[in-house]
């Protein structure tokens, strides 16, 4: 059997209050990278945004790299078998998921990722980071092949997490939906971070990067993450 090797960031979202587009994440990008230039960029949660723009987008906040738009090459498979880094960036998460089903790219990439190839998502790219998803934030605009997704973690991710409510606002926090996962499937945890923050897998070790706390969600218990935490636990699920 391969010996498992990831190396994955998923970053809750591309902006943290109303800094430039992958400010706060350049330098966790920059670092998680190391010294790979040349990325394999998958913009298929864009659908307002084209693919073309949004590839455009990437290079222009990360300069120091050389973007590929995996919808611009003839072989999507091979492209991700040969990537050098797989990133893969925000938008709709159903879209995204349909769109990898379509081109035949879930198991090349866990296939990849396992055998060390660099990941990195933000928003639905980290979604998509675990078993399925179920916990995500957006509408179900299409219909993917099926909810299950990357597997990365064993758990569920929910990017973007908030627990603030309007005032007189009538309808369900974030908090009653992913209580309301919990309560259907009390043994998988979901893990839910803030803006400006991220998960890290490297080195069969998972912790949360950033400087706000985050969340594990499981049955009817809510409980703190905190910066640097280890959280290797989740991994053993």
């Amino acid at each position: 059997m391969t010996k498992s090797v990831h190396h994955v960031l998923m970053l809750s979202s591309s902006r943290m209050g109303s800094e430039d587009y992958l400010e706060h994440a350049h330098p966790m990008i920059m670092t998680h990278l190391g010294h790979c230039r040349d990325i394999l960029f998958i913009p298929y949660a864009g659908v307002t945004l084209g693919w073309d723009d949004y590839v455009s987008k990437v290079q222009q906040a990360l300069p120091e790299l050389n973007v590929t738009g995996i919808h611009t090459v003839t072989d999507p498979v091979e492209a991700v078998k040969s990537a050098n880094a797989i990133v893969v960036g925000g938008g709709n998460t159903f879209n995204l998921l349909h769109q990898l089903y379509e081109n035949n790219l879930i198991d090349v990439i866990q296939e990849v990722v396992a055998n060390g190839t660099p990941y990195i998502g933000w928003s639905a790219g980290s979604n998509i980071c675990g078993m399925s998803i179920r916990t995500t934030n957006d509408m179900p605009i299409i219909e993917p092949k099926s909810f299950n997704a990357l597997g990365f973690v064993p758990c569920q991710l929910n990017p973007h997490y908030t627990d603030y409510q309007p005032p007189n606002h009538n309808g369900e926090t974030r908090d009653d939906r992913l209580f309301e996962f919990t309560a259907l499937n009390p043994d998988t945890p979901v893990l839910a971070i803030r803006e400006g923050t991220a998960l890290l897998l490297s080195q069969k070790r998972l912790t949360l990067k950033g400087n706000l706390p985050g969340f594990y969600f499981s049955g009817a218990e809510k409980h703190a993450i905190e910066p640097e935490q280890d959280l290797t636990e989740f991994l053993n699920q």
